[in-house]
């Protein structure tokens, strides 16, 4: 993954085989507090989706986010972001494998990232992406509405839940989203065609 200062990226991963990476509330919180450590000393976090074998974050990076280079034979291009990735994925497999007594690997080896910018012909890519991010739990059928899902950030936009993880101002000024709780609601059930979904990805 190669991120840029000021860009807009869809990070995604799902267990290694599909397999769970959540087993029960406590698994979501702490990987709800290695997001919060890993994320945001590099970007704002605009949504985000934990699901029972992977998860999605819609983030933008922050203006002022440095990439470094290191001086070798092949000038490695060092993300800091990418590292607290790694190291945040790499924890929290080891907590859940002693947990479950597994061993090998809990997540696909290669964590996904599609920058709003390599898709400008679809002018709706991000607004899109939002909404897909949080009908996750609906469309798999695990609730019956988007509010019922604790593990994303649809309870803070939608007025349920007063949650700090997400930059809100700046997710509603980006995409342009309604302010009115009862618009935002009526906003977020809006189908998304199935091209553009595979556009997400």
């Amino acid at each position: 993954m190669q991120f840029l200062p000021g860009h807009t990226y869809h990070v995604y991963n799902q267990g290694n085989n599909r397999v769970p990476i959540f087993y029960e509330r406590e698994d979501y919180l702490l990987f709800i507090k290695k997001m919060r450590k890993a994320l945001l000393p590099h970007s704002s976090i605009l949504a985000w989706c934990l699901m029972p074998n992977h998860f999605h974050w819609l983030i933008q990076i922050n203006s002022n986010y440095e990439v470094l280079y290191e001086e070798d034979q092949r000038a490695r291009i060092l993300n800091p972001l990418n590292k607290d990735i790694g190291s945040l994925l790499s924890s929290y497999s080891q907590t859940i494998n002693r947990k479950i007594n597994r061993s090998g690997s809990l997540f696909r080896k290669r964590t996904k990232a599609k920058s709003l910018i390599e898709d400008e012909a679809n002018n709706n890519y991000g607004i899109n992406c939002f909404i897909y991010i949080h009908q996750n739990p609906l469309r798999a059928g695990l609730v019956a509405s988007m509010e019922e899902w604790q593990f994303s950030s649809f309870r803070d936009y939608a007025g349920f839940r007063n949650g700090t993880l997400c930059a809100k101002e700046l997710t509603r000024d980006l995409f342009k989203l309604p302010e009115d709780v009862g618009k935002f609601y009526k906003f977020s059930q809006k189908t998304i065609p199935d091209n553009n979904i595979q556009k997400l990805f």
